[in-house]
């Protein structure tokens, strides 16, 4: 469990690996307080960045699966042309978009179940 040392209004201003010098309050990892104070700490770092790059990868995946049935639609590729892992990973992503897809009849744009 992390250490931390407060502030005079009691906000966490520091966490350690180990208890030391200022630093004797132990807190459970999962603390909200501790989780909003390393949130706040790692907003703007360089690994905050590195974060907010991995969380860009899923939005990515969604652009590079959309190119992708661009390209095979246009007939610019087929399937048969990229690896055989290729073509089971994306075979799946396509079906599972496929179903959402049908569920589109029944969720409207705000995502709420339309009844008749």
């Amino acid at each position: 469990m992390p250490y931390v040392v407060r502030d005079s209004s009691g906000r966490i201003v520091s966490v350690h690996a180990e208890r030391s010098n200022g630093a004797n309050e132990e807190i459970a990892s999962s603390a909200p307080e501790l989780m909003k104070f390393l949130r706040n700490t790692l907003r703007g770092s360089k690994v905050g960045a590195i974060g907010d790059l991995a969380a860009s990868d899923f939005d990515m995946i969604r652009v590079l699966e959309d190119l992708i049935a661009v390209l095979i639609d246009k007939r610019v590729i087929v399937m048969t042309d990229l690896p055989a892992v290729a073509q089971t990973k994306l075979s799946r992503r396509f079906g599972l978009r496929s179903k959402l897809t049908d569920l589109g009849s029944i969720v409207g744009d705000s995502e709420e179940l339309l009844l008749p």
